[in-house]
């Protein structure tokens, strides 16, 4: 569902992103772990076109982000890791604005707002300016936005930071029950407990570079994935 290759993005003298390839296939929630400046936001954006590659290729679906932009972000969302939302906007106002981009018809997205804000306790407060949300509130908006033209592929960075533990449990059911539907989910966490226990699938990145990546059980292996992790992270070895 989404194809990266060989991609490379140059900062300065920097390559914060350095020849890395992945694909994430329909039914994985798929991690992707690092420390920060790692290049791990920098590749979600380059996966949902906010930052072009100075080299490689990222498709979804087959299409190419490059060549067909409005194509590929019609079929995914993106949840960034500080949702900055429009504050002059209520709540419902952003979303049926969300929802008027991408043609969802009316019937629809009404009973999907309705059933998705019910879910993550926000329905109260849909009529109030996002200007007065918590970290938490934009958090659980921006997720209802995500979910609500029903995309194949959802792209995350750091999707559970100011989530309470009740929206954080919500948000990982629905993760997993867009995956056993067909979608998949790629999302960069530092919550390796997290990771460990909800993805199929994980990438280690260190300096741009990928050191590790597989199916959850055998990169982990007999250990957990915070101890290979810190391992890869201090050694700055390779691993299956």
């Amino acid at each position: 569902m989404l194809k990266i290759e060989h991609l490379t993005k140059i900062y300065g003298d920097k390559r914060a992103v350095d020849d890395l390839s992945l694909t994430i296939s329909a039914g994985e929630i798929f991690g992707f772990i690092g420390h920060n400046g790692a290049g791990k936001t920098t590749t979600l954006k380059a996966c949902c076109g906010i930052l072009r590659p100075d080299a490689g290729s990222i498709t979804i679906n087959g299409i190419s982000m490059s060549e067909n932009p409005i194509v590929c972000k019609q079929g995914m969302a993106y949840i960034p890791d500080n949702p900055d939302l429009y504050d002059f906007m209520s709540g419902i106002k952003y979303l049926h604005f969300v929802a008027d981009i991408y043609s969802v018809p009316a019937d629809l997205r009404a009973e999907r707002i309705r059933r998705l804000a019910e879910m993550l306790e926000l329905t109260t407060d849909l009529a109030q300016p996002i200007s007065a949300y918590s970290h938490g509130m934009k958090q659980k908006l921006a997720v209802i936005a995500a979910w609500l033209h029903a995309p194949r592929l959802i792209i995350m960075d750091e999707p559970f930071v100011g989530l309470d533990p009740r929206a954080a449990h919500l948000l990982k059911t629905m993760m997993r029950e867009h995956c056993d539907a067909g979608g998949a989910i790629f999302f960069s966490t530092h919550v390796l407990e997290v990771a460990e226990k909800l993805c199929d699938k994980v990438a280690i990145i260190k300096d741009g570079k990928l050191v590790a990546c597989g199916p959850m059980e055998e990169v982990k292996g007999d250990g957990s994935l915070e101890s290979v992790f810190l391992e890869l992270a201090d050694a700055g070895g390779t691993h299956a």
